[in-house]
């Protein structure tokens, strides 16, 4: 739903711009192309280094637990990231200062900081103050409340990029703060955050090669490991190239998909 202004003087003061979206259609299908191509090209390549390990079929599915525990860092570090980021998003947009500064300091904290220190003061310091987390726990941890310091900008951004005649027509409608929020400004604001929490999804999914310093075996320390008792170096991490670079398409042409979806679903309600 985008809320109209009534328009008292017959101005168009509060008009919002028309944006043609279904000109985007040709740019969609022009990424699901290059995403197409670029995965035959991959897949090629998996195949030659596939086709020269003889003792592929031993080595796969050590390959694949690895990848399984990057994926399942990645989905829940990116499920944390977002719910962190809309809170930190709102909690700096908010009028209430202690509930503003918490929510800067924790952005600035994790943005200042390096995700590796952060990932071992989780693990190593907090059972000083009697908290211990498993290893999982903890990557996920590390790796959601980072990026989602980075997010929270994201969020914050494209909230206030929506036009003000948009809040002020919400408030002419009498919405409440939230109903606003929640009906008119962040489906909005949706369309804009896409992008960069693609990147940002796909920084968080490599960064999870961090968390084999905390004893969690992930594509990268399984082809280590791999290659300690195999000694094929160009063909195992070559593998494990072709591997992280399905995943970050598979990222890639979700966000894609989430991006087209929500700009026809946009164009609706300005229809």
């Amino acid at each position: 739903m985008v809320a109209a202004a009534p328009h008292l003087d017959g101005s168009n003061k509060y008009a919002t711009p028309v944006v043609d979206y279904g000109a985007g259609h040709g740019r969609g299908v022009e990424l699901t192309i290059r995403h197409i191509a670029l995965t035959g090209v991959f897949a090629f390549a998996a195949g030659i280094i596939l086709a020269s390990l003889s003792s592929f079929h031993e080595w796969m599915p050590f390959l694949l637990r690895g990848a399984w525990m990057t994926v399942k860092l990645t989905v829940l570090g990116c499920i944390l990231a977002v719910a962190m980021a809309f809170v930190a998003a709102f909690g700096k947009m908010s009028r209430i200062w202690p509930v503003r500064w918490l929510a800067i300091a924790y952005i600035e904290v994790f943005r200042g900081t390096s995700a590796l220190v952060q990932l071992f003061w989780l693990f190593f310091v907090l059972p000083h103050f009697g908290v211990t987390l498993d290893p999982f726990t903890t990557g996920v941890l590390a790796l959601g409340l980072n990026v989602g310091a980075y997010g929270a900008e994201v969020v914050r951004g494209a909230i206030q990029a929506v036009p003000r005649g948009q809040y002020e027509a919400s408030t002419a409608l009498n919405m409440s703060y939230w109903t606003m929020m929640r009906r008119i400004i962040v489906p909005q604001a949706l369309l804009a955050m896409i992008p960069p929490w693609g990147n940002l999804f796909i920084e968080l999914m490599k960064a999870t090669a961090l968390v084999s310093l905390i004893t969690l075996t992930d594509l990268t320390f399984a082809a280590y490991q791999l290659n300690q008792t195999a000694l094929r170096s160009v063909e195992i991490f070559s593998l494990v190239l072709v591997m992280y670079f399905f995943i970050s398409q598979a990222i890639a042409w979700l966000t894609h998909s989430a991006e087209r979806y929500l700009a026809r679903g946009l164009a609706r309600g300005r229809g």
